[in-house]
């Protein structure tokens, strides 16, 4: 039986429902969304870092469209619910941000999140203000969809070297009166904060761990009330370092011992069985 986007809609809401935590990994291509299907993840999320690494790129350089086209991509590998990294939205302003929802939504995503960077080294988080309106413009769309839209609303400050909890909270709670139905802060680095955080606002809140300074697991952070666990492009850079560890073995010395540890062949072929 064909899962519906409807169908993969409120099977992602209710994730974020239930008791617990939930990790949601984020592929970089067709080929890691299918493995970690395989592996039995209940929910994927793209990485915009790691697919623009796939091109030969930096982070923050693929445009909407292109964008789009991979995160379609990784909808049709699997019938599982898919959430999309989609950076600021594409642009300044709310109405370009309430369209990458249209364009979200019409990829067959059960969800996206948005975030509060403006991509400017000198002026590197929106005014609050501004921030707010193009949450709520993105809210707007996605909660007058036909089916559960999930969308995250992120706060940048921690990324760009404002460790201010205080500001951070204060926006995110914000982000949640403008309709933000996840709540994000990538780049917390201590228990305390996150912590801080679940206690301040009232919706799920994920928390990347690919950013953490500290070592928490899935059970100590759902001891701490976070509902989401997403990685970033760590599972991008975990596969890039094996590739590079390979590949230098290779110059610097000339042998091959590194596909000792490759999956073998018949292993990964099985995993890709229809």
């Amino acid at each position: 039986m064909s899962v519906t986007q409807a169908d993969k809609g409120r099977i992602f809401r209710a994730l974020h429902e239930r008791d617990g935590a939930f990790i949601i990994p984020n592929p970089f291509d067709a080929g890691t969304a299918r493995l970690l299907a395989h592996l039995g993840f209940e929910a994927l999320a793209t990485t915009s870092a790691g697919y623009a690494f796939t091109l030969g790129q930096r982070d923050n350089t693929v445009g909407r469209e292109q964008m789009m086209v991979h995160a379609a991509a990784i909808v049709a590998a699997t019938p599982l619910p898919v959430s999309a990294d989609l950076e600021n939205g594409f642009g300044d302003d709310p109405e370009t941000v309430a369209e990458t929802i249209r364009l979200a939504a019409a990829a067959g995503l059960a969800g996206c999140s948005i975030e509060d960077s403006t991509g400017r080294p000198g002026d590197p988080i929106y005014e609050h203000a501004h921030a707010v309106e193009r949450i709520r413009a993105a809210a707007e769309v996605a909660h007058a969809l036909p089916f559960p839209f999930t969308l995250t609303g992120r706060a940048e400050n921690f990324l760009v070297g404002r460790a201010d909890i205080h500001d951070t909270i204060r926006r995110l709670q914000a982000y949640q009166e403008a309709g933000a139905d996840v709540l994000y802060a990538p780049g917390l680095r201590s228990r305390d904060d996150i912590a801080a955080v679940v206690r301040a606002v009232d919706r799920p809140v994920n928390v990347v761990m690919g950013l953490q300074g500290v070592p928490l697991s899935l059970a100590d952070l759902s001891s701490l009330g976070v509902k989401r666990i997403s990685v970033g492009s760590a599972l991008s850079r975990a596969a890039l370092g094996a590739f590079l560890r390979a590949a230098k073995e290779m110059m610097d010395q000339g042998t091959f011992t590194f596909a000792e540890e490759a999956v073998s062949y018949r292993d990964i072929s099985a995993m890709f069985e229809k």
